[in-house]
Formats: structure tokens, C-alpha cells, sequence
């Protein structure tokens, strides 16, 4: 099972999070975390 790489345009987004928006690098990084961990679950579960 293998996880998608973010691409460029959504590393992009993630740091307008920070620097346009206001919010903290832990808070987009918890949240790209969680986003990412859910959508490997999917996968998982999908195979199996």
C-alpha cells in the first residue's frame, strides 16, 4: 500500500495556510497529518 506524495500545488496551499491566513505550522501540520493518515486508512481498508 502506498500513500500519494502532496503535490506542489498542495504544499503550496499549506503554506499560504501559515503565512496568509494566520494559522500556526503545527495546526496545517496536524491537519495535513490526519487528512494524510484517513486517506491511507481508506486505502488499507479498500485492499482488504
Amino acid at each position: 500500500m502506498g500513500c500519494k506524495r502532496f503535490s506542489p500545488e498542495f504544499k503550496e496551499e499549506a503554506v499560504r495556510q501559515v503565512t496568509e491566513h494566520g494559522y500556526s505550522v503545527k495546526d496545517v501540520t496536524e491537519r495535513i497529518c490526519n487528512l494524510s493518515l484517513l486517506h491511507c486508512q481508506k486505502l488499507y481498508l479498500a485492499a482488504n
